[in-house]
Parts: structure tokens; C-alpha cells; sequence
């Protein structure tokens, strides 16, 4: 039975598109992203569907992200690159999770902990987020490799990101971290896990796959790529959103609908309540432009999002409370999808995905 609003995640889909895009690179090794809650669809659950279908890493951002997994039993190789900090590297060193390392300090840091650390190197090669700066790279491999003769260290890889902001980018980018990788070399490193890519760049650039992948949004079903609707890679969407409808009630023309009256009945109509709103991450910026679907039929948002609700004119149709509202799910069945919304709002469609609440009910499809 559904929940009041429930995010079902099939996790059928997920192992098909982490085959699917596996498939379309080779086969290559990848190391799936489940990162602040696997993009909204469960850590836990989408981390087991994404080694069932032959993910050879787990990556994801900080080191609870990672602690949640090994206490969940999940025991693949696994890394996280951002850290409090004052985050506990011993915990880490304990659990066998990589720490991605994006500076000098922090890598004294990380060679203090107890135990032998194991190491990954993030090199800022364009995109200007975290990452070792260019001017710092020969210093930082130096004294890695100084630390791994003493036992402090273990380096196991060497990645970047690109930006996505273009082909021209995208090699420029490859040519820098061509060029990290021989600094490395050149200071007696040997890193054994070199990898760039992430869905987009994977499936673009086979140059730049090195040896690994990393599969993101793709993994849910969800397009790379802001501009193009034509993907290489046949993707299923993995989440749809829904809730009951809690209230349908007829008002006259002319009733204003929700803070603001933003809208207001051109006639007669019926207003149906769904229990989403800004609390459960729908966008208040798709405020009267939001699609809905009830029993079949796609409407709008009517007036503003508010923090616990949405209200839909349904105008004459038979809507009644128990009915199930879809935001989105797979536009192949004929629902809205997470891109239909990422437009209505202004944003991109990793956003839909990833801003889902906690008061959301995950379900899942096995």
C-alpha cells in the first residue's frame, strides 16, 4: 500500500542502467556515485542494486556517507572525498575506505592517522572547486611519495572532474590531467586507480576513461546532459513521486488559490490538496507551472508551493480523495518526468531528484 507520499524507487532500473552504461563503455570498470542519499533514492538500497549489476566502486562525499554503508554490511571498495576538518581519519583507516585528498595540509592530516591510510589524489584540473591546485601538485606527489616510503600512506589513485562546459573544455581538461599524472609518475608515485569521467564524460570521451568510470545521475535514469534529450544509452528512470489526494472540494469562480492568490478560477471547478510541498523538496519556483498527473490527465500546479502542499485544478474531472497524484516518474508510462519539472522550475533535473525530503516514504521495487 502507498504511503501518504512515497518516493517508489525501482531498483531493477538502477541495475540496468549501471549495466546499460556499462555496456556502452566496454564494460569498463565503474565506481557508482551514491552520494547525499544516492541522489535522493537510498544510499543502502541503490548501493546493493549498483554492485548486483557489476559496479567494481562505491564513491560517495564524506565519511558518514561511507560509515553508513560498512555498517549496513557493504564491504566494496569504496571512496570519499570531501572531509570535516576535523573529520576522524582513524575511522576510516578502520572501515577500508579511500580518502580522497585535496590538499597539502590535509594530507598531513590524513598520513597521521593510525594504521596505513590509503590515498587517492584530487586534482583540480579546470572545474575550480576542491582539488589540489596546479602550482601545488609536484610538492604534494613529492612529499606523498616521501610518506609512502615511510609507511605513512598508501596511494591507490589519481582523479579530476571535468566541467562540462564543453568539448573544448573537456580536452583541455584531459590535457591537464595527463599532465598530473606524469607529475605524479615523475615523483616515484605509482597510482593504480586513475579516473576522470563521469556519466557524460564516460559515455563522450572513451580517452578519458583511463581506468575506471564513475556513473552518477545515469545510474537513476536521469539524463547527463542539460542541452540534449538524445542520450547514447537507453536510461529508465528509477524514482517516481506521488502522494494522495487529501482533500477535492468544488469552489465558485473567482476563488483565489494558495498564498498570494497567484491563481484565481476562471469558473467552477475542483481543487484537489496533495500533501508535497517545499518541506518534501518540490521547487517553490515551479509554483503554477509544476505538472501533476491524476488518474491519467497531466494538470498544473495551481498558485504557489507551499511548505506542506500543492493545490491542482482538475476543473470538472472526477478526482476524489484517495486518488494518487504523480509529480514524476517515467514519462514512458505517460507521467510527468524529473525533466518536465527541472524546467517548470528553472533548474536541472539532478536537483528534482536529490532535494526529496525525509518525510517522503521511500518504497522499493526489488
Amino acid at each position: 500500500m502507498s504511503a501518504m507520499r512515497e518516493a517508489l524507487i525501482d531498483l531493477s532500473a538502477i541495475r540496468e542502467n549501471v549495466a546499460a552504461i556499462r555496456a556502452s563503455v566496454d564494460n569498463h570498470p565503474a565506481m557508482v556515485i551514491v552520494k547525499a542519499n544516492a541522489y535522493g533514492h537510498g544510499a543502502v538500497p541503490t548501493a546493493r542494486a549498483a554492485l548486483d549489476a557489476g559496479a567494481a566502486w562505491l564513491g560517495v562525499v564524506d565519511l558518514d556517507e561511507a560509515l553508513e554503508l560498512r555498517t549496513a554490511g557493504i564491504t566494496s571498495p569504496l571512496l570519499a572525498w570531501i572531509h570535516d576538518p576535523a573529520a576522524d581519519f582513524d575511522a576510516a583507516v578502520e572501515h577500508g575506505i579511500d580518502l580522497g585528498v585535496n590538499y597539502a595540509e590535509q594530507l598531513e592530516r590524513v598520513a597521521a592517522a593510525s594504521g596505513r591510510p590509503v590515498v587517492q589524489f584530487k586534482v583540480d584540473t579546470g572545474l575550480g572547486r576542491n582539488g589540489i591546485a596546479a602550482g601545488d601538485w609536484e610538492r604534494v606527489f613529492e612529499r606523498a611519495a616521501e610518506l609512502e616510503r615511510l609507511g605513512s600512506i598508501r596511494v591507490r589513485g589519481l582523479f579530476s572532474h571535468l566541467a562540462g562546459a564543453g568539448r573544448a573544455s573537456d580536452e583541455q581538461q584531459l590535457a591537464s590531467f595527463e599532465s598530473a599524472i606524469a607529475l605524479a609518475r615523475a615523483a616515484g608515485l605509482t597510482p593504480e586507480l586513475i579516473h576522470l569521467t563521469a556519466t557524460g564524460g564516460s559515455l563522450e570521451l572513451p580517452r578519458a576513461r583511463f581506468d575506471l568510470v564513475r556513473i552518477g545521475i545515469g545510474a537513476y535514469g536521469v539524463n547527463p546532459f542539460e542541452e540534449r534529450q538524445q542520450l547514447p544509452v537507453t536510461l529508465r528512470p528509477a524514482m517516481q513521486l506521488s502522494a494522495s489526494v487529501v482533500s477535492a472540494k468544488r469552489v465558485p469562480a473567482g476563488t483565489g488559490i494558495s498564498y498570494g492568490h497567484t491563481y484565481v478560477t476562471a469558473e467552477e471547478t475542483t481543487l484537489a490538496l496533495v500533501p508535497l510541498g517545499y518541506a518534501d523538496g518540490v521547487p517553490r519556483h515551479a509554483s503554477n507551472a509544476g505538472p501533476v498527473s491524476i488518474n491519467g490527465t497531466t494538470y498544473r500546479v495551481s498558485g504557489r508551493v507551499a511548505m506542506d502542499q500543492i493545490v491542482v485544478d482538475v476543473g470538472d474531472a472526477p478526482v476524489v480523495v484517495g486518488d494518487r497524484a504523480i509529480l514524476f516518474g517515467d514519462p514512458a508510462t505517460g507521467v510527468p518526468g524529473v525533466d518536465d519539472w527541472a524546467a517548470a522550475a528553472g533548474t536541472i533535473n539532478y536537483e528534482i531528484v536529490t532535494r526529496i525530503g525525509h518525510r517522503v516514504t521511500r518504497r522499493y521495487l526489488p
